[in-house]
C-alpha cells in the first residue's frame, strides 16, 4: 500500500477512538470510513471489534465497488452504505455512521430534525432528514440513505441511527457531534414550546458562507496535518 494509504489507516484508526469516547457510539457499533483521494480506495473500519481493542492494522482498504484490497479482517458490515456515498457525492472524503441517543430517538421517531440552530445549518443545510426503514448492511438501506442525505452533510437511518459526512473525517466528525446536540435541544424545545425553526433564506445563507469561509480553513488546516 501507499503511504497515503498508511496515513489514512492510522487517521481512520484515532477517529474511532474519539467517536467512542465523545459517547457517540457503544461497544463496537457505528463506523467510519475515509476516501484516500486521487487512489479510488477507501479506509474503514472493521466489524465487530470493540473499538478499545482495535490497531491501526486492522483497518481494511476497499475499492470503490466493495472488493478488499488490504485487511485480514471483515470490513464493516455498513460497507455498502459507505460506498454508495462516495458513488453519489464527490464531494465525500468521509462518513461516520453513529447511534447516539438523541439523534436515534429522532430517527425511532422518523421524525426530521429541522434547521433549528446556527451550526445545524452550517455543517448540515436544511435539516437532516429521515431515510426510508431498511435493514442494516442491506442496498436498500444504502439507497434510501443516499437518496434522503441529498446534497446534505448528514441523514437519519430509521429506527437505526445517525450518518454525517464530510471533506475529511475532522468534519464528519463535527457534523455527528453537532447532529446530536442540536438533536438534544430540539428535544427538550418541544417539551417546553414550539420550536423555532431558521427561516429558508438564513439557513442558505449560512451554509454558504459556512462553505465558502470558515469550512475551507478547516479542510486547509486538517490536510497540512495529514502531509506532516
Amino acid at each position: 500500500m501507499t503511504v497515503a494509504v498508511e496515513k489514512y489507516k492510522e487517521q481512520v484508526y484515532k477517529m474511532s477512538l474519539r467517536m467512542a469516547t465523545s459517547g457517540l457510539v457503544t461497544g463496537s457499533w457505528g463506523n467510519i470510513s475515509a476516501r484516500v483521494p486521487r487512489e479510488e480506495l477507501v479506509v474503514i473500519t472493521p466489524s465487530g471489534i470493540p473499538y478499545a481493542n482495535l490497531q491501526a492494522r486492522d483497518m481494511v482498504v476497499l475499492d470503490l465497488d466493495g472488493r478488499v484490497v488490504e485487511g485480514e479482517k471483515r470490513p464493516s458490515t455498513e460497507f455498502m452504505l459507505h460506498l454508495a456515498i462516495y458513488h453519489a457525492r464527490p464531494d465525500v472524503y468521509a462518513v461516520m455512521h453513529t447511534h447516539s441517543v438523541f439523534a436515534s430517538a429522532l430517527a425511532v421517531a422518523r421524525k426530521p430534525l429541522p434547521p433549528i440552530l446556527e451550526d445545524l445549518a452550517q455543517t448540515v443545510g436544511n435539516g437532516v432528514a429521515v431515510a426510508s426503514y431498511a435493514r442494516a448492511g442491506t442496498e436498500e438501506l444504502a439507497r434510501a440513505a443516499v437518496e434522503a442525505l441529498g446534497d446534505r452533510g448528514a441523514v437519519l437511518l430509521a429506527n437505526h441511527g445517525v450518518v454525517g459526512v464530510g471533506r475529511n473525517l475532522e468534519e464528519a466528525f463535527m457534523v455527528c457531534q453537532i447532529v446530536e446536540k442540536s438533536a438534544k435541544v430540539y428535544v427538550w424545545a418541544d417539551l417546553v414550546g414550539q420550536p423555532a425553526i431558521l427561516p429558508a433564506e438564513e439557513v442558505e445563507a449560512l451554509r454558504s458562507s459556512y462553505l465558502q469561509g470558515y469550512s475551507l480553513a478547516m479542510v486547509r488546516n486538517f490536510s497540512l496535518n495529514e502531509r506532516q
